[in-house]
């Protein structure tokens, strides 16, 4: 169950020509590969294109009315290895997947695809993740297009340009016989606007006529001799040919300045940076907000490679120029550099010198290195620079403002003690309880060393569970703790999720573990979906999908490839039963991997499910009774147990009802979705009473009501009775 459905929007898909579409990035590309005559599309979600795999999910139906295959891939190198339908065959062809991690995972098959080339259009749209709200390790798709010889396209963040640059892709595979990268950064992929919609068409050349009259051509296959004189075709032929192209078609955009006061500079800039570039420029004063710009702009939607007929004409007859390239290292500077020095351009050339060397290129940074670049030509003033304030120090401390002071003490007082909050769990998240139980069972028999893998499970490295000390790529957790093999008192403990468990965690991590006779522990966290990309199905799913194969148990392919020590561990909230087990598998005399599988299903996908299904039957008037905890302020010592070993986002502290007490005590806020891990941890800490569980009943029934007012009477006798006996004490 993905975390949005598209269903009412895939509609926009069967516009025909003419038709104005209205929408989001993503969707725009679906609808750009549909008139591309595309025959099959497969992918890996992730951030930031893991709704075009929602997109194309929901399309399925229409996808198959074109004649177009579709497939959710195991991971990003099933989804790339996939294009090899287009290599003898003139089928056109599209995968997607997450930048750069995804890229990495498909780095085996995409430069097996660039050697060999393609016969079809092959295109590789991969969503950049770059930028301080990135999730990944900070590198670019750049260096790959320029190790493997494939062109990288980088479309002006609008839907007329995202929608063309895909066509331009494949035509452009074609012409050259080279896969093409198209680069979709983040608020592209989410970027609103409209195109006039072409008309969807079927590819000529068909999946079922490729198996019917299969074709071989030797010198496409990466073995000696033909692997040698690919390098030499790459260089003399299809780059050529991919040169050729961009320029007939005029991909690369000029934009001639406004003004002749600043004719003789000019700014070079990543199509995926023009948006920001044309904001700064407003800013300063030198665009329009439609993007009219006062400086000669040149555009290069064609990242990679660069057009040296196009940079030269561009710096012909310029002083300067600026060139705006976001992370290190400054690949396009570096080139444009080469192509001006052999061309003998006089131009001077500045980018990393004016800009940052890395991290992403935001309005106010790209401002900044604009006015720099400006003032050192004499195309704008420089900023006044403010006087300097010499610093007395006075004999005697001037009594501050009281009105000041009555605002600013209470700023100076959050700054001092509240803490930032780090990202964690989900309310009610089955997770949690996973990591609690480590923690509890970290007391009795010490810490121990645990690699973490990439899911939800690695907030479990912040506060307040602070575990983890490695993590090495999605599935990667077992694998990581290889080296950590040794005969010890203590077994290293991996985490990884189901999501990658089936993406790469098996092989890479439990086969190889049997194979090597591991005696460390995995804790694969199974909560039915891959929550950390949207909430997709995969194998072990227990959702029932129409178009998916789900239901496959982890246990059964991890005895399949001969780990004997296998446990099951079916509700995580059992925080007893976790932590038993947990022990067990870490003090069994048992030699050999040990596997310990935590279910529960993802509480998220469970009240996307669940809550309309309640708002329906409280408004059809049934009976409904939903369980929420709280804390009995009276009882709560204040120890904050539960908040330690939990860290649930509905827990919260409020003032001591008590005087006598300054210890404030624990709160559950309204959030809570009724889990119960609270109560269970502080039972298992300290065996803390002050937890109660309620319920709260919609459309209550007759006896329901008869029920709650003989319980108000009987505890209103007895707290008037306990009323009059504190008064006999008092006297």
């Amino acid at each position: 169950m993905a975390e949005r459905s598209f269903v009412e929007e895939v509609k926009k898909l069967r516009l025909g020509a003419g038709e104005v579409f209205s929408g989001e990035g993503i969707l725009a590309v679906t609808k750009a590969l549909l008139e591309s005559g595309v025959a099959y599309v497969a992918g890996y979600q992730g951030s930031p294109i893991s709704h075009l795999m929602d997109v194309l999910a929901d399309a399925q139906d229409i996808l198959a009315e074109n004649g177009i295959r579709f497939e959710n891939s195991a991971s990003e190198a099933t989804a790339a290895a996939s294009l090899a339908a287009s290599v003898n065959y003139p089928l056109r062809g599209a995968v997607t997947f997450k930048a750069t991690v995804g890229t990495n995972v498909a780095s085996d098959a995409l430069a097996n695809l660039a050697s060999g080339g393609v016969t079809g259009g092959s295109l590789i749209i991969v969503g950049e993740d770059y930028g301080e709200g990135s999730s990944i390790m900070q590198e670019r798709s750049h260096a790959f297009a320029m190790k493997s010889q494939m062109w990288l396209l980088d479309p002006r963040p609008n839907l007329p340009c995202i929608v063309q640059a895909v066509k331009d892709g494949f035509d452009l595979s074609e012409a050259s016989n080279t896969p093409v990268m198209l680069q979709l950064r983040v608020r592209s992929c989410h970027v609103h606007g409209q195109f006039v919609a072409s008309d969807n068409r079927r590819s000529k050349f068909s999946i079922q006529d490729a198996l019917e009259n299969p074709t071989r051509d030797v010198s496409r296959i990466v073995l000696p001799p033909a692997s040698f004189l690919h390098e030499h075709e790459k260089i003399k032929q299809r780059w050529p040919a991919a040169v050729k192209f961009i320029e007939a078609r005029k991909l690369n955009e000029f934009f001639d300045g406004g003004e002749d006061n600043f004719a003789d500079i000019g700014i070079a800039v990543q199509g995926g940076s023009y948006n920001t570039l044309i904001r700064a420029l407003e800013q300063l004063g030198l665009a329009d907000v439609f993007g009219e710009s006062k400086i000669p702009l040149y555009v290069m939607n064609v990242a990679y490679p660069l057009i040296d007929s196009e940079w030269e004409r561009f710096c012909a007859d310029k002083r300067a120029v600026l060139v705006l390239e976001e992370g290190q290292p400054n690949f396009i500077e570096q080139n444009a550099a080469n192509i001006l020095r052999m061309a003998g351009t006089t131009a001077a050339l500045h980018g990393k010198d004016v800009l940052p060397l890395a991290g992403e290129y935001n309005t106010a940074t790209v401002i900044k290195g604009l006015r720099a670049f400006l003032e050192q030509y004499e195309k704008i003033e420089p900023l006044p620079q403010p006087a300097p304030v010499r610093k007395v120090i006075p004999l005697v401390q001037a009594m501050p403002d009281p009105v000041a002071a009555e605002v600013l003490e209470p700023m100076a007082l959050v700054d001092e003690s509240v803490h930032a909050r780090p990202p964690g769990f989900c309310t009610g998240c089955p997770e949690r309880p996973i990591f609690t139980a480590m923690k509890l069972v970290e007391r009795e028999i010490g810490e121990h060393h645990v690699s973490a893998d990439i899911g939800c499970h690695l907030f479990s490295i912040l506060p307040p569970f602070n575990l983890g000390n490695t993590t090495m790529g999605y599935g990667l957790g077992s694998a990581s703790a290889a080296a950590l093999n040794a005969p010890a008192g203590k077994r290293a403990i991996s985490v990884m999720g189901d999501g990658g468990f089936w993406h790469n965690g098996l092989t890479s991590g439990i086969a190889n573990a049997v194979f090597n006779k591991s005696d460390n522990l995995t804790i694969v966290v199974d909560n039915s979906y891959t929550s950390a990309t949207g909430g997709q199905d995969i194998l072990s799913s227990t959702a029932q999908n129409d178009t998916r194969s789900t239901g496959h148990a982890i246990e059964d392919a991890v005895r399949g490839v001969g780990v004997k020590w296998v446990r099951t561990v079916r509700r995580t909230y059992d925080l007893k039963s976790m932590k038993a087990t947990l022990k067990e598998a870490l003090t069994t005399g048992t030699k050999g991997p040990k596997v310990l599988i935590a279910q529960s299903e993802c509480m998220l996908n469970k009240q996307r499910r669940e809550k309309p299904k309640v708002r329906k039957a409280i408004a059809d008037g049934k009976r409904v009774v939903r369980e929420r905890f709280g804390v009995d302020s009276d009882t709560c010592t204040g120890d904050h147990s539960c908040i330690r070993l939990s860290g649930c986002p509905s827990l919260s502290i409020k003032p001591n009802p008590d005087a006598l007490r300054t210890d404030p005590v624990a709160s559950v806020l309204d959030s809570c979705v009724g889990c119960g891990l609270c109560g269970e941890v502080s039972h298992a800490a300290v065996l803390c009473p002050s937890f109660y569980r309620a319920q709260i009943v919609s459309n209550p029934t007759r006896w329901d009501k008869l029920r709650q007012r003989l319980r108000d009477a009987v505890i209103g006798f007895l707290q008037q009775r306990d009323a009059v006996r504190r008064a006999r004490y008092a006297l």
